[in-house]
């Protein structure tokens, strides 16, 4: 079982800015999909932003504009650049990966915003 290795999570003011990485350990072969995820306290599990197999890019709607999500070079990475941060922002990112047969997950880490 492959586990993702996240990074990049923090305490930062709104307004400011993160970057949080996603490194898978072993490489993964035919990936469909890499996203990232975040649950907030009491609330359900939401996608925030997917890149392709092809590059295409969709965001949730709440972070359009602010948030970019960009594959590394070695194609098993995968970046969420995160601008503008608000406090309903606040929540525990997840890194995924789908593959034809497999998906994969990070730990996760944590994302505060202060107010």
């Amino acid at each position: 079982q492959v586990q993702l290795v996240e990074s990049g999570g923090g305490l930062v003011q709104a307004g400011g800015s993160l970057r949080l990485s996603c490194t898978a350990p072993k490489r993964i072969t035919d990936i469909k999909t890499m996203s990232w995820f975040r649950e907030a306290p009491g609330k359900l599990r939401e996608v925030v932003a997917v890149i392709s197999s092809d590059e295409k890019t969709n965001y949730a709607d709440s972070v359009k504009g602010r948030f970019t999500i960009s594959k590394g070079n070695a194609k098993t990475s995968v970046y969420l650049e995160m601008n503008g941060l608000k406090p309903e922002d606040t929540a525990v990112y997840y890194c995924n990966i789908e593959a034809s047969y497999h998906s994969y997950w990070g730990q996760g880490t944590q994302v505060t915003v202060s107010s």
